[in-house]
């Protein structure tokens, strides 16, 4: 009897040890970030690793990513933002086709696509997926429904953080996007067009990719500012453009609904957030681009701590220098980022940074356009440290600049620059226009805009797709709000080139041509 009274002491005693331990690490992994709590997950689970071979296949990669990538279902209201939508939607509100009145009442919904970073139920996703939604609905890959509340999100790189209230959950592991070269098999995991998780494959064909997709809505003028412009020739110019935009392009297919869904290495690795395609048809053409991991890492923290994004600025805008640029602004430079202005306040003042200088370089590494300086100061906070290298008077000089925050962008007005006669008329355009309702506004969240009614054959709308039924909002970067607009801002542009800027389906889009 002593000897078993002895063993079921001794087995006590172990169990509470355990438990014990058990509660002292769940407490002290509480406190840490999403990337160390990888650490400790991965760490512990070393089967978790998938050894790759870099051959083309991707069995283990699929098998071990596909559980932790979840859809996401929105609702919106009315006036709400969605991916979802279609040209019959706006056409049926302009031609009054009877049943816009009734759908206008009832929730629209959308879908997207999510990536699960913790067991305790953290998901990374687009901005453009939870924005304004009123309900947020996580499908698990074992087919349960949660809700999610959103702990952060950001326009100016289209990430957003959301959480449901689950444990033990499947989760991709974080990769190094900076070791994501060209050339590289990559894969994506999403939920594109509705359909149930979707593996494709494809190859990274481009690093550092700035597509003009997001900020867009904030560089155009207010319809204040251009009636300020036709009166006296200024508009109040913003500081720059506050957007980070260094995407990994892919060939893998990728649809609306792989919206924050994963781009992940032959090893199963986290090493994008797929955010956006190029296409003219709203489907896959080709090209899909992924916000990078490593600028994720740090946006997501931020959400995670503060709720919000803590970003740091240089404090300048530039030019990206080319043949052209360099041949205009009369100098022999043609790489790096030509200083155009300097923020008063900003930390680029405070460290000697001068309009006319080109900064060639940023903690040593060469420095050809904007992402490549944008992305390394996305990762970083206010009152980090950054060395940039300048060329001034063709010498090259090191600059230590200190971050600063929002405060420290100002706006001042600044003359519009001297246009250039585009050569494009309503003819050429083989375009009709009449005004957007109110309520055809409101439901993309533009604040101008004209509706496609016509398309000519073999004209320019025509070789550009450019729909009956979609939603134009400026041309040559001035708000249309009718025909007449659309005319009137045609004949001339600052470079020359007619650019047209719109709403779709499947979100803002840009065509310019000469």
């Amino acid at each position: 009897m002593k000897k078993i009274a002895l063993i079921v002491f001794a087995a006590f005693i172990g169990g509470a040890a355990a438990i014990g331990g058990y509660k002292m690490l769940e407490n002290k992994t509480s406190e840490l970030t999403l990337a160390e709590k990888q650490n400790v997950l991965f760490a512990s689970n070393p089967s978790a690793g998938i050894a790759s071979t870099g051959a083309p296949d991707f069995v283990q990669a699929a098998a071990a990513v596909s559980p932790a990538v979840v859809h996401i279902k929105t609702t919106f209201s009315s006036g709400g933002s969605s991916e979802s939508g279609s040209p019959m939607d706006m056409m049926e509100e302009f031609f009054g086709g009877g049943r816009s009145g009734r759908r206008s009442r009832v929730p629209r919904a959308a879908s997207g696509s999510g990536v699960i970073l913790t067991p305790d139920g953290y998901i990374v996703t687009n901005n453009h997926v939870v924005e304004n939604a009123e309900k947020i609905q996580v499908i698990l890959s074992d087919r349960r429904k949660v809700e999610a509340k959103v702990i952060g999100r950001d326009a100016n790189t289209d990430l957003a953080l959301i959480k449901v209230d689950a444990s033990d959950l499947p989760v991709v592991k974080m990769g190094n996007s900076d070791n994501v070269q060209v050339g590289e098999w990559v894969l994506a995991v999403g939920f594109p067009l509705d359909l149930q998780t979707t593996v494709t494959a494809g190859i990274v064909s481009a690093k550092s990719r700035q597509i003009g997709i997001l900020g867009r809505e904030k560089q155009q003028p207010t319809e204040e500012e251009y009636e300020e412009y036709q009166r006296t020739g200024k508009v109040p110019v913003r500081a720059g453009n506050s957007a980070i935009e260094s995407y990994i392009q892919t060939d893998a297919a990728i649809n609306p609904g792989n919206s924050g869904g994963a781009l992940v290495n032959a090893n199963g690795e986290l090493v994008g957030i797929n955010s956006a395609i190029a296409s003219q048809t709203g489907t896959n053409e080709g090209y899909g681009f992924a916000i990078p991991v490593n600028l994720a890492k740090k946006i997501l923290e931020d959400f995670k701590k503060y709720g919000s994004v803590k970003r740091g600025y240089v404090g300048v805008t530039f030019q990206e220098l080319n043949a052209d640029v360099a041949e205009d602004l009369k100098i022999d430079d043609i790489s790096g980022l030509y200083v155009s202005d300097v923020m008063p306040n900003g930390g680029g003042a405070a460290a000697g940074i001068r309009k006319g200088d080109i900064i060639k370089k940023v903690e040593g590494k060469e420095v050809f356009n904007s992402p490549d300086l944008q992305e390394k100061i996305g990762r970083m906070s206010p009152g980090d440290k950054v060395m940039l290298t300048i060329a001034r008077e063709g010498k090259l000089q090191n600059v230590n600049v200190t971050l600063k925050g929002d405060a420290s962008i100002a706006t001042k007005p600044k003359t519009i620059l001297a246009s250039r006669t585009t050569g494009t008329t309503l003819d050429k355009l083989g375009a009709t226009f009449a005004p957007a309702s109110a309520a055809t506004k409101a439901k993309f969240g533009a604040k101008s805009g004209v509706i496609v009614t016509a398309v000519e054959e073999g004209k320019l709308f025509d070789s550009f797709d450019i729909s009956k039924g979609l939603l134009v909002t400026a041309v040559n970067g001035k708000p249309v709000n009718s025909a007449k607009d659309v005319e009137a801002a045609l004949p001339t542009s600052r470079n020359g080139k007619t650019t047209i800027s719109g709403v779709g389906p499947n979100g803002n889009y840009t065509f310019s041509f000469n």
